[in-house]
C-alpha cells in the first residue's frame, strides 16, 4: 500500500497527471483512486457526448479570457502548456482532432469514448494503478509521508494529487488542513423566463447582444469587468424554459456569484440587433417609414432577425398585424426600436445547462504555486482541475484548465520525486 504518487479522482484532470507522470517516470508507483463506479464520466457526457477537448486558440493571453475565475493565474501556465500543445499530445498517441467552425475541439470520432479509451489504455500500458469505489475518508501527513485513508485501505505516499473537482467533502477536508476556501456557486447556467414574447419560439436561435441588471433595474458589475460595460455578444437560444446559447452562458459565468448573491432575481436586456450602430437606429426606424410606407410592418422583418421573433416584438410594440409602415406613430416607432434593442426580460431561476455542471469556487488561489501546482502550505500536495477557484465559459475551455494544471504538476512531480 506504498506509493510514490497518489492521485484523489479519476477524471479528466486526475488521469492526466497520472499518464503524464508515468510517461516520464515509468519508475514510480502511481495510483489513482476514484470513489465512484466508473472513472472519466464527466469525460463521457461532455459536449453531448462528444467530448469537447478545448478550443482552437493558441496563445495564452486570449485564451485565458474565457476564465472569470483564474484568468491571471493562468498566463504563466498556458505558457507552458495550453491548447496546441493539447492536440499535438493527441496526436502522438493517435487520437485524431478537428476543429469546427466556431474554435471548439473535438475527436473526428464525435465520441467521448475515444478519449476514454486512450487514456485507459495509457494507464494500462503505463502500469498506472487505477482503484474505483475508493471514497478518501481522511489525508493526514505523518512526517513527510501521505497517509490517504478509505473505509477499507490506508495508503501511504511521498506526495498526493488532488483532482476531485468541486467534490464538497474534499474540499472541507482541505480547509480543515489549513487551505482557504472560495465558497461554491453555480457558474454554467441557463434563464428562467417566462415571457410571452418567447412562449412560443423553443429551438429560435440568433446574435443578440446581451446585459445584466439587478432588480433596481441597475447594472450589474459595472466596472468589475469590462466585459460587462457593454454587454457580451453571442448568439441566443430560446428554449422552453427561457434563454440559453453562448450569450446567455458567458454571462451566466462571469456574474456567477453576484447572480448567487440575488438569488437568481434579475433582469436582462437584449440587443436583438447588434450589428446596427445604436446612435443612428432611430433614425433608420423612421426612414422605414417611408421606404416601406405601404408594406405590413407585422408581416416582414427588413433586418436579419428570424420571422417569429419579429411578429412578437412588434406586436409587443403595440403594433397591430394590419398597421402599415406609414401608419406608425412617433410612439410606435420608439416602442420598436425599444424592443428591438434593449428589450427587456425578467429572469426568475436558473436551470442545469444540458449534463454539464460547473461551478465557481474551490481553494483560494493565493494558495497555489502556479509554476507547479503545489498547495504553499503543504509540502508535496498538488491541486489540478475544478477542485481550485478556476472556472470557464463553454467550449472545451474547462478541460483545458485541467490538461494544463496535469501537465505542469507531472512535470513537478517528475523532478521532484
Amino acid at each position: 500500500m506504498i506509493y510514490d504518487c497518489i492521485i484523489i479522482g479519476g477524471g479528466a484532470a486526475g488521469f492526466f497527471t497520472a499518464i503524464n507522470l508515468a510517461r516520464q517516470r515509468q519508475d514510480l508507483n502511481i495510483l489513482i483512486l476514484e470513489r465512484g463506479a466508473q472513472v472519466l464520466e464527466k469525460v463521457r457526457v461532455s459536449g453531448g457526448g462528444r467530448c469537447n477537448v478545448t478550443h482552437a486558440i493558441f496563445e495564452p493571453k486570449p485564451l485565458t479570457g474565457h476564465y472569470p475565475r483564474g484568468i491571471k493565474e493562468l498566463l504563466g501556465p498556458f505558457h507552458s502548456f495550453m491548447s496546441g500543445d493539447t492536440m499535438a499530445w493527441f496526436d502522438e498517441l493517435g487520437v485524431a482532432l478537428k476543429i469546427e467552425e466556431d474554435g471548439r475541439i473535438f475527436p473526428e470520432s464525435d465520441s467521448s469514448q475515444t478519449i476514454i479509451d486512450c487514456f485507459l489504455d495509457q494507464a494500462k500500458k503505463l502500469g498506472v494503478e487505477v482503484s474505483t469505489k475508493m471514497p478518501v475518508a481522511a489525508i493526514n501527513k505523518v512526517d513527510d509521508t501521505f497517509q490517504v485513508e478509505t473505509k477499507t485501505h490506508t495508503f501511504s505516499s511521498a506526495s498526493v494529487v488532488v483532482a476531485t473537482g468541486s467534490n464538497a467533502k474534499m474540499i472541507r477536508q482541505l480547509a480543515s488542513d489549513g487551505l482557504a476556501v472560495i465558497p461554491a456557486v453555480p457558474s454554467l447556467f441557463t434563464f428562467n423566463i417566462d415571457d410571452e414574447r418567447i412562449t412560443d419560439l423553443a429551438g429560435l436561435a440568433t446574435p443578440a447582444n446581451v446585459r445584466l441588471f439587478d432588480t433596481n433595474n441597475q447594472p450589474l458589475l459595472t466596472g468589475q469587468y469590462a466585459i460587462d460595460q457593454e454587454g457580451v455578444d453571442g448568439p441566443v437560444l430560446i428554449t422552453h424554459w427561457g434563454m440559453s446559447g453562448p450569450g446567455i452562458l458567458k454571462l451566466s459565468a462571469w456574474a456567477a456569484r453576484e447572480l448567487h448573491a440575488c438569488d437568481y432575481q434579475f433582469s436582462i436586456r437584449v440587443d436583438w440587433l447588434p450589428e446596427y450602430d445604436r446612435a443612428s437606429f432611430g433614425a433608420h426606424l423612421r426612414s422605414l417609414k417611408f421606404d416601406l410606407a405601404k408594406q405590413q410592418v407585422f408581416k416582414r422583418s427588413p433586418f436579419n432577425i428570424p420571422k417569429r421573433l419579429w411578429k412578437q416584438l412588434v406586436l409587443a410594440s403595440t403594433i397591430s398585424e394590419a398597421l402599415k409602415w406609414a401608419d406608425l406613430s412617433k410612439v410606435m416607432l420608439q416602442k420598436l426600436e425599444l424592443q428591438l434593442r434593449e428589450g427587456q426580460f425578467e429572469v426568475r431561476g436558473k436551470s442545469t445547462f444540458k449534463e454539464e455542471f460547473v461551478t465557481a469556487g474551490g481553494i483560494d488561489l493565493k494558495e497555489i504555486d502556479f509554476k507547479t501546482y503545489q498547495a504553499k502550505k503543504i509540502n508535496g500536495l498538488y491541486l489540478v482541475g475544478e477542485i481550485l477557484d478556476i472556472d470557464a465559459v463553454t467550449g472545451g475551455f474547462n478541460f483545458q484548465n485541467a490538461w494544463t494544471g496535469g501537465y505542469i504538476a507531472a512535470q513537478a512531480l517528475a523532478q521532484k520525486l
